[in-house]
């Protein structure tokens, strides 16, 4: 049995096909559905210029979006700025290496002192 995705896929696929059919057909041939008793022909400019449109507005609005993202976005910080937080991280983070081995070293000088008087 198909999962749920698989027959979603499957409707998608039967129905993109079924579209592509009836536009070609309508393209080519306008007055197709007399084949099958209904009497409609078709204008092919309007077959052409409702998908030329919605492809237009999708491209613009695309672009708007672009355009508003960038607008609405602030820049970033200079080279410069971020080169100097980090040699500050390093500066920083040397200084607290070196008060942590003197830590270290006087707590080893006042455990060595505690051993002798033991």
């Amino acid at each position: 049995m198909a999962s749920k995705d698989q027959a979603i896929g499957g409707v998608i696929c039967l129905v993109c096909v079924l579209v592509a059919v009836f536009y070609v057909l309508t393209l080519f041939v306008p007055n197709w559905l007399s084949w099958i008793g209904i009497n409609y022909t078709f204008d092919q400019f309007w077959l052409i210029a409702i998908p030329v449109l919605i492809a237009l507005v999708a491209i613009l609005a695309i672009g708007a979006w672009i355009g508003w993202t960038m607008a609405t976005t602030p820049p970033p910080k200079p080279i410069e700025e971020i080169t100097t937080e980090i040699e500050e991280k390093k500066e920083e983070t040397k200084a607290a290496v070196e008060k942590t081995e003197e830590a270290a070293r006087e707590t080893a000088e006042e455990v060595k002192k505690t051993k002798r008087k033991s």
